[in-house]
């Protein structure tokens, strides 16, 4: 009778704990079926979009062609822009079984550890955000949070970009979300995964992670008056340990094989001149991020403001009274999101990239701006009005982008301008916009306390509705003209001649005719420099080796070079034009004589000037 009791007492716990977790896992369906749609769903559609992804995506191959996995290379060169978590990842998938058969494109290989990244945090967001929070809207919360994230601008573009910031934001974020689970936990065991998977973005972009979680760590910390207690928590030591263990190993074996070129390049430029010294031109004002803040938030960025105020109050109550640990959440993202604000305004070089890192923590805030909505009438009616206004701007720019679509004039594209009117993309674009302003209109007068998640949804049917045919039309008109002349190049090349591309530099170009390129400027210059590098400079790969004693060459040249008077006088046999592109088969004998008549007039070489960064 007592076995007969305590079978039927463990049942009903077995089922209680089955009820109480169920909409945890509905939560979990829901972020994981729609993250596959927005991060997954036609990936590989699309070709890769000049010029970083390209060189990414061609040294990821490398690896996978080559068999060499510890040195990044492209283009017959080596490239220490980044880390090689990246690019072992990325040639993880070209070495799948049939990879040319399911990823004709190459893109999708490319692009999955950027997805994947992205989804595994928009889960792990959704779950920490329902955990954390004790009031009947858990499930609500969690999916305001996660659909945050997902809908952010910046995550839009770079959850599908082959570059390794997506990487960056997912693992530094689980990461810190980890950290903070494991701060408010009462389990008595050791941190090890936070710090694992620090490691892990520490091969993704070098030691910025490990800036970002100290300045994160050590803000958060210092709200807390049991700041000595938590510290040992997290076994800092232990875990800085861990840290080195995963990371530094590919460092020092890279040091050791290339030395001084590894440590000028990666930690020299990449790191400390990036952020000392404006690089490439990307120089902006300190309130900049600030700007990508509201940018990245849109259309909910008043709703993170009002997060942000609201984690403030709070955070000053704390001050005042003792608050239960695990009600930290909001003040661990403000402490996050503030951390990477202040980082990259010091930092010289500014990119709006530098702020998807602070996307989860911003959905966080997002998500504490709901929960306060839900009980105060009045703060939402002000809230859901500046997003009104937010949203009827955007229509209003949709709908006179007759007048300013005139004014883009980018020479890859010349007739993007009338492909976009004609495409009908403006009139999806201005429905959905319509209805999602009708709907603003809808919530507010019935206050109703879900609003934010119904726009969100709203939000999301639009992306279904518009984003493929936006990144299809980009594609057709700025990628797939390259496409098809490296497929005119593979197919008429004779005797292994070498391949030269003046003028609008093409990365895709190597990627996708998967030859080694020798990259030039339009200038009269450029005629003495293939010259020389031809005798000198005589790259080779793992999948081609140019025959450089070959009596011709092939050329790439966009029509607006091929207007300079040195290339008209050039002589040439044209092969074949794409887009802007024309595809030339040259005689060395007629280079060699041209460029003794600019030697005569002064011309000089230039290509053994160092460039910090080269392809």
């Amino acid at each position: 009778m007592d076995k007969e009791n305590n079978l039927n007492s463990t049942q009903i716990k077995l089922r209680m704990n089955f009820f109480r977790i169920k909409p945890r896992i509905l939560t979990f369906g829901i972020v994981l079926f729609t993250g596959i749609f927005i991060f997954l769903f036609g990936l590989g559609d699309t070709g890769l979009v000049d010029e970083t992804p390209p060189l990414f995506a061609s040294a990821g191959r490398a690896m996978s062609e080559s068999g060499d996995w510890l040195t990044p290379k492209v283009n017959g060169i080596l490239r220490f822009d980044k880390p090689p978590l990246f690019y072992w990842l990325m040639a993880f998938f070209y070495s799948l079984p049939g990879n040319e058969a399911w990823d004709e494109l190459g893109s999708l290989s490319a692009r999955l550890p950027s997805a994947l990244s992205a989804l595994f945090l928009m889960i792990l967001i959704s779950d920490t955000l329902f955990c954390s929070n004790k009031s009947d809207e858990k499930v609500y919360l969690a999916l305001v949070g996660a659909f945050s994230f997902a809908l952010s601008p910046l995550i839009i573009i770079w959850s599908r970009t082959a570059v390794s910031d997506s990487l960056l934001c997912g693992t530094l974020g689980i990461s810190l979300l980890m950290f903070w689970r494991r701060l408010v936990s009462d389990k008595k065991q050791l941190c090890i995964y936070p710090w694992v998977i620090l490691g892990l973005a520490n091969l993704t972009k070098g030691p910025v992670a490990f800036v970002i979680t100290f300045l994160t760590l050590s803000s958060f910390l210092l709200t807390q008056k049991n700041w000595k207690i938590l510290f040992d928590k997290i076994n800092p030591i232990l875990g800085i340990g861990i840290t080195l263990l995963v990371s530094a190993p590919w460092y020092l074996l890279e040091l050791k094989k290339e030395g001084v070129e590894f440590l000028n390049s990666f930690f020299g430029y990449h790191n400390l001149q990036r952020y000392t010294s404006v690089v490439n031109n990307h120089s902006e004002p300190w309130w900049f991020f600030f700007l990508i803040m509201l940018i990245a938030s849109l259309p909910f960025s008043a709703s993170l403001l009002h997060g942000i105020i609201a984690t403030f109050k709070k955070l000053l109550l704390q001050f005042k009274e003792d608050m239960d640990i695990s009600d930290s959440l909001y003040i661990f993202a403000l402490c996050w999101m503030l951390s990477i604000l202040l980082f990259f305004s010091i930092s010289a070089t500014k990119l709006p990239s530098y702020w998807l890192p602070a996307t989860p923590a911003a959905a966080i805030l997002v998500s504490r701006s709901a929960s306060l909505l839900s009980l105060k009438i009045r703060q939402n009616s002000v809230i859901w009005i500046f997003t009104f206004f937010i949203l009827f701007g955007l229509a209003m720019a949709f709908s006179f982008s007759s007048i300013w679509l005139d004014l883009i004039k980018d020479p890859e594209m010349p007739n993007l301008a009338f492909d976009i009117k004609t495409s009908g993309l403006l009139i999806k674009i201005r429905i959905i916009f319509s209805l999602m302003i009708l709907l603003m209109f809808c919530l507010l007068i019935s206050k109703n306390s879900w609003s934010i998640l119904y726009l969100q949804i709203t939000f999301l049917l639009g992306q279904f509705l518009f984003m493929p045919n936006i990144r299809n039309l980009a594609d057709i008109s700025r990628q797939l003209p390259i496409r098809e002349i490296s497929n005119k190049i593979i197919n008429n090349r004779i005797n292994k001649e070498p391949l030269v591309m003046v003028g609008i530099r093409k990365p895709s170009l190597h990627f996708y005719s998967r030859q080694i390129v020798f990259y030039e400027s339009n200038a009269p210059a450029g005629l003495i420099n293939i010259k020389e590098r031809f005798e000198t400079d005589k790259r080779s790969s793992s999948v081609d080796q140019p025959n450089y004693d070959s009596e011709t060459f092939l050329v790439v040249i966009d029509k607006y070079s091929k207007e300079k008077d040195h290339w008209k006088t050039l002589k040439y046999s044209e092969l074949g034009s794409y887009g802007i592109y024309d595809l030339l088969r040259v005689k060395k004998t007629d280079l060699e004589k041209y460029v003794k008549y600019l030697s005569k007039n002064g011309i000089i070489s230039n290509w053994r000037e160092y460039k910090s960064e080269k392809f």
